[in-house]
């Protein structure tokens, strides 16, 4: 009997940012086939491939203080969950950060078939890595998330500057200094849908990888995580309405200026013909930025 690779059943939701994968994490979450760890976004596969200081130690370090030791009031604390949280933080804080350090933040995983991370940054990770990653997994897929490229691109700006704390900017902003924002390499390259598509069809096979629109998801939801649950090869699962409805993480509402389409309007076009070029139909909301 073949012993068990040493991720085994590992699924990845890798963006795009700011194209619904939190409210995914948030609703897939209840699945009893699917097991999360406490961190949605671990980043393992970008600091292997991509960025070594990913998750330096001082990295870690600020992630476990601000995130994960979390003060608890004797009195009403529940100890089994804090005993898995310190077990967590043990396990993030473990040395060195290698593959088995990351097989074991899923350590809690009981009976689930998958364990799943929602890394957004393994969106950009080099077509040769993806081989890499399969090549130690049973079973690895990998979904992709798309959604109007205006759309995405000013709920990412706005998201940004409501973390840093400079929403001003959304009222004092002009042409010229949104789109020397948009264009800053950590904000655009998540917009480069062709490209991600283009590195997962060249590193996985068919099979191991699936893109879906923003658009249709929320169209009809529950038809949508079916099809995430097929493409899985796990049952359907009932999820409840109130947690359907919630959107996580929303970012701050504010008008879309009207020139803000125009900026990008070329890039848009390549885009859409860059993601029917890998076979897919692009949705008709698209062309709608009222």
């Amino acid at each position: 009997m073949t012993a068990p690779k040493i991720f085994g059943h590992l699924f990845l939701s890798i963006g795009a940012m700011k194209a619904g994968t939190t409210w995914l994490y948030s609703v897939l979450a209840r699945h009893p086939e699917l097991h999360f760890a406490m961190e949605k976004e671990i980043h393992y596969f970008h600091h292997r491939y991509m960025d070594p200081g990913q998750l330096s130690e001082q990295r870690r370090l600020c992630e476990a203080r601000d995130r994960y030791i979390l003060r608890f009031d004797p009195k009403n604390a529940n100890i089994d969950a804090i005993q898995q949280n310190l077990r967590w933080v043990a396990s993030y804080l473990d040395r060195p950060v290698d593959d088995y350090w990351y097989r074991n933040l899923f350590q809690m995983r009981k009976f689930q078939t998958f364990a799943c991370d929602f890394s957004n940054l393994n969106a950009h990770l080099p077509a040769t890595a993806w081989p890499a990653i399969s090549s130690k997994c049973d079973s690895l897929r990998v979904l992709f998330t798309m959604r109007d490229p205006v759309k995405r691109l000013w709920s990412h700006t706005k998201f940004h500057l409501q973390v840093t704390g400079e929403m001003d900017k959304l009222d004092t902003w002009g042409p010229d200094e949104f789109h020397a924002f948009i264009r800053q390499p950590h904000i655009w390259q998540n917009a480069e849908y062709g490209a991600v598509l283009r590195r997962l069809r060249q590193g996985l096979a068919p099979e191991q990888y699936r893109a879906m629109f923003y658009e249709t998801l929320h169209s009809d939801q529950r038809a949508g995580l079916r099809d995430i649950e097929t493409f899985l090869g796990i049952a359907p699962f009932k999820y409840p309405q109130n947690l359907l409805e919630r959107r996580p993480t929303q970012s701050a509402r504010r008008e879309m200026p009207v020139f803000f389409p125009n900026l990008i309007a070329k890039d848009v076009t390549r885009i859409r013909d860059e993601i029917m070029a890998e076979g897919y139909e692009v949705p008709g909301a698209w062309d709608q930025h009222d």
